[in-house]
């Protein structure tokens, strides 16, 4: 019998407020991506973690667009967030915007005025950065903090107008300017943007700040349990005097660490810098650490969900190897991935006792690992291409593979010995001459010839020519995002490399985009989007060899 997982602190939480009735023992979280970017690994733990919860307690999860400042936030961020959050699997129960609770945010940001507990200021940003202090250096009051509640009415209502330019004026909370939390020491929660927004236009000028709507959009939405990263936790109090003040549905705020993948980066700006500045090929980029770059690059969905369930939930945050993910994504891909023939760096060889201008079909398993896989055909002929670096011309005792003088068994096919090792004038290998053993065919041999090595091949009169882009680490340090100096020179030069002369069978005609193989011996690979029916693109997903696999087993 399986030994029953333990449950992380926020499932603690929840089941003892279900226990307790809270809310009538109700869970509906949320998950609240600002449209400014595409989604990357850090945000597919929030996914997992969010809509896993409302799933595991017959609740509900919003996706809600934190849509209060136009100026970064475009309709093809919305359109990719939800297309990521499909992907890895996950339905929403509600789809909504900040955007729209504008008037009611608004209504809310009038009562407290009402209330003394907000007012107009027309300081600069300079202005009240000296009057915040700082740590053990109390802040001193606005001049303008003692405005009446009629003028600053009427102040706020003209701002709402559009009466005044950028930057002229905010709307400051009235808490507490010696507080020991800064964030509590007057914060802005209104400030003017005459900016085009994606969904509401040129309606409004005047934008609620992040700590002002987001927990009064939980509130509106009545979220029991809105989780957020660690960072968010001195905002806390904010989060729930904003609420109490107001009087509204208490929704309350729990945080977890943020977990950092090594040699990734996943800040937003940083990433939209390696975009703008052709760092990389867009945001969804194989190399990058978005959702889209990781579906691009053939990650399977479930490889990511498996990744975030093994890292867990926890108070700390910490650095993940990369290998963690990288052995999610083999595991996945090992039980469906379709096996397949592809040579990266060919040479030619030709079955010098094989018929000129004869051929035969040969049957493989498409994946020993799944049974309903089915098989396949492959052409087999005089002249094929193998792996370069699968012959030797001067080979030690203990190589395995082709040697002038040894054997080899080709997969799925014949035992070849050389004999022949052709060169042109500079010395370069161009063909080998073989002879193959005509009783050595696979499945049924009768050869009585026992070989140690096993190499896979091509037919070179049907292989299909294929563009392969193998990637490596897009940084060159384990930490990029704390490492000194500026995190662009860490970036790897040698991140990506194109292979334009490699050969794949020709049942990967067929291969639709986004579809995964096994390229036997040499990793898995994905179809790229850039592929055509004239001409096959396929991304490097991720190698065989998988060294945290061995570490787990020490």
């Amino acid at each position: 019998m399986s030994e029953e997982k333990s449950l992380n602190f926020l499932e603690e939480i929840i089941e003892k407020d279900i226990a307790a009735g809270v809310n009538n023992g109700r869970v509906h979280t949320r998950f609240p991506p600002e449209p400014n970017g595409y989604l990357h690994i850090g945000h597919a733990s929030s996914i997992c973690l969010n809509f896993g919860l409302a799933k595991k307690y017959n609740g509900q999860c919003n996706l809600r667009f934190d849509d209060t400042n136009p100026s970064t936030e475009e309709t093809e961020y919305v359109d990719s967030i939800k297309a990521d959050i499909k992907w890895l699997g996950f339905e929403w129960s509600n789809e909504l915007y900040a955007s729209d609770y504008f008037e009611q945010l608004y209504q809310f940001a009038v009562k407290l005025i009402e209330k003394g507990l907000a007012y107009v200021d027309d300081s600069s940003a300079e202005e009240m950065a000296e009057q915040k202090g700082d740590i053990g250096k109390p802040g001193i009051d606005s001049p303008y903090r003692s405005r009446t509640i009629a003028e600053n009415l009427q102040l706020f209502q003209d701002m709402k107008e559009g009466k005044y330019p950028d930057g002229a004026k905010v709307l400051r909370a009235r808490i507490d300017m010696t507080h020991p939390n800064l964030l509590l020491r007057d914060p802005i929660i209104y400030r003017i943007k005459h900016v085009h927004h994606h969904r509401t236009g040129d309606k409004w000028c005047l934008y609620p700040m992040y700590d002002f709507a987001h927990g009064q959009s939980d509130s509106i939405e009545e979220i029991t349990h809105s989780i957020c990263t660690l960072e968010f936790i001195h905002h806390r109090p904010l989060y729930d005097w904003f609420i109490e003040q107001l009087g509204i549905f208490p929704s309350h705020q729990y945080e977890f660490a943020r977990r950092s993948v090594s040699y990734m980066i996943t800040s937003k700006r940083k990433l939209l810098q390696l975009v703008n500045e052709n760092h990389v090929t867009g945001w969804d980029d194989p190399r990058m650490p978005t959702i889209s770059g990781m579906r691009r690059r053939g990650y399977p969905a479930a490889a990511v969900r498996q990744f975030c369930e093994m890292i867990g939930v926890a108070k700390r945050e910490n650095l993940v190897d990369i290998g963690v993910l990288e052995f999610c994504v083999r595991e996945q891909l090992n039980k469906t991935a379709n096996r397949v023939m592809a040579v990266l760096d060919p040479v030619k060889v030709i079955l010098t006792n094989y018929p000129e201008g004869q051929s035969e079909v040969l049957m493989a398993d498409n994946n020993t690992e799944d049974e309903n896989a089915g098989t396949r055909e492959l052409t087999f002929g005089r002249e094929l291409y193998i792996e370069r670096d699968d012959f030797m011309e001067d080979a030690p005792k203990k190589f395995f593979r082709l040697a002038p003088g040894l054997s080899v068994r080709l997969k799925h096919a014949y035992i070849i010995t050389c004999n022949e090792v052709i060169k042109d004038a500079n010395g370069n290998i161009t063909e080998l001459h073989c002879t193959y053993n005509t009783e050595s065919k696979s499945g049924n041999d009768t050869s009585g010839v026992h070989v140690k090595g096993v190499i896979h091949w091509v037919n070179a009169a049907t292989a299909v020519p294929a563009e392969v882009r193998m990637y490596n680490r897009l940084f060159t340090v384990e930490d990029p995002a704390n490492a000194e100096g500026d995190f662009k020179d860490h970036i790897n030069a040698n991140s990506m490399e194109v292979n334009h002369g490699a050969f794949v069978e020709p049942s990967l005609l067929k291969a639709q985009t986004g579809n995964q193989f096994q390229f036997m011996r040499k990793g898995y690979f994905s179809v790229d989007r850039d592929s055509t029916a004239e001409k096959l693109v396929f991304n490097q997903t991720v190698g065989l060899k998988d060294t945290f696999a061995k570490e787990m087993k020490k």
